[in-house]
């Protein structure tokens, strides 16, 4: 991951692409200050690709010992 001003990344666009499609990235700099990312679009799927709960659920690595035993008790008379 390298660091580019804005000037110099607009002169060299194309090279970042090119850059970013190998898996490189760059952080564009604007007054010295990070302002933007380039990444390639393969890397951008990955990162933008947000589970659900549901999938997150189902595909955590839970086993029966994870959760606390049941309580089989009555559940306590309440007068309204």
């Amino acid at each position: 991951m390298h660091k580019i001003q804005l000037a110099d990344a607009k002169a060299r666009l194309s090279a970042l692409v090119d850059a970013a499609a190998a898996g490189e990235t760059a952080i564009i700099t604007r007054h010295g200050k990070e302002q933007a990312v380039i990444i390639g679009y393969a890397e951008w799927r990955k990162l933008a690709r947000q589970p659900s709960l549901v999938e997150l659920i189902v595909n955590a690595p839970f086993t029966d010992d994870d959760l606390p035993p049941r309580d089989t008790s009555p559940p306590r008379s309440v007068d309204f």
